[in-house]
């Protein structure tokens, strides 16, 4: 059994439907899979002999100030991806942690608004000299009119979302009608600003990443669509992520990637650091990414703070590099202790 040397008070702070009593130990909700990765999460730090609270918060910022204040945590654990439900407000969190000068997990809230913002990450990405996709940004309100820059096929998503919501087989446009059609159902249905980007085709790879100053990359993950014909976009919609029927009915499977030729794999891993350095992600991070068939390589998006799920991407390629999840979440422990120094 995994112990960590020194035992810490650690504030595992989430996302919790609606504002919990104060009393609620959350022990029925890490019981389901919503509550996955902070089970985990959780079970870890307590198996490394961490004493651990638990925190649930919906769209009140008093509970966190009353339990920092009434039970001093040495780090939060932060877990939260959106407050009251709007998915860009998981910056003000972090950023109310630092102003509270309490050492917490991931991103800071400088990163946490690059990486959010699509169309300002891939505008930084691209004054780096990193190869992103042709894009636009239509705000609600304004002219939708294809430039003629931007060459079909489409791919168009909601500009602030993660975990693919928005995105669906109509994603992928061919048309001008398609192209206006699908911008106007992200403005009216999600209100919200709608990314537009050339389809980049080739393989679809996720790259792990952990460190602050010094980063380490795990094993490439890779997207494979076993089933959908070859003459079909191959992409990964909300469906194509979460909905076990339909991946298996499409033959949709996310496994570790067969190596590179040429010395690619090496090329990926010095892009994917110097995008996790530009967008000032901490602790821990994914890179998006496809490889083309002429071998370049298109960063497609970065997620700071990805799911900890032990069976989702993150801590899979970290156990395959030989990082047990207890060592994982020890290891992200230690990286918010020495950001805060």
């Amino acid at each position: 059994m995994v112990r960590a040397k020194q035992r810490y008070k650690v504030l595992a702070l989430f996302g919790s439907a609606g504002t919990p009593p104060a009393d609620q130990d959350f022990s029925k909700e890490l019981k389901t899979d919503d509550f996955a990765a902070e089970a985990h999460v959780i079970g870890a730090l307590k198996q490394l002999g961490h004493e651990v609270r638990t925190l649930g918060i919906w769209d009140e910022v008093a509970p966190i100030l009353d339990e920092i204040k009434t039970n001093p945590p040495d780090v939060v654990f932060n877990l939260t991806e959106h407050f009251n439900e709007v998915s860009a407000y998981d910056r003000n969190v972090a950023g109310l942690l630092e102003m509270l000068g309490v050492p917490y997990t991931g991103s800071s809230p400088t990163g946490l608004t690059l990486c959010k913002n699509k169309g300002m990450a891939k505008e930084l990405l691209a004054f780096h000299k990193i190869l992103v996709p042709n894009f636009a940004i239509y705000s609600p309100g304004t002219t939708i009119k294809r430039p003629s820059r931007l060459k079909f096929p489409l791919f168009i998503k909601p500009a602030e979302d993660e975990a693919s919501y928005g995105i669906s087989l109509d994603s992928f446009v061919e048309n001008d009608d398609a192209f206006e059609e699908r911008i106007r159902f992200i403005h009216e249905r999600m209100n919200q600003p709608a990314l537009a980007e050339e389809f980049i085709e080739g393989r679809e790879i996720y790259v792990s990443l952990l460190g602050n100053d010094s980063l380490r990359v795990f094993p490439f993950r890779e997207v494979i669509f076993t089933q959908v014909p070859d003459d079909q976009p191959k992409f990964s919609t909300f469906k194509a992520k979460w909905d076990d029927a339909y991946r298996k009915r499409w033959g949709i499977q996310n496994v570790f990637a067969e190596p590179f030729p040429n010395g690619t794999d090496q090329r990926i891993a010095k892009i994917c650091k110097a995008v996790y350095r530009a967008l000032r992600i901490r602790g821990y991070g994914r890179i998006d990414l496809r490889v083309t068939p002429a071998g370049e390589i298109v960063v497609l998006e970065a997620n700071p703070n990805p799911n900890l799920d032990r069976d989702d991407e993150f801590a899979q390629s970290a156990n395959k590099a030989g990082v047990s999840f207890p060592r994982l979440v020890q290891r992200i422990v230690k990286l918010a202790l020495m950001a805060a120094h």
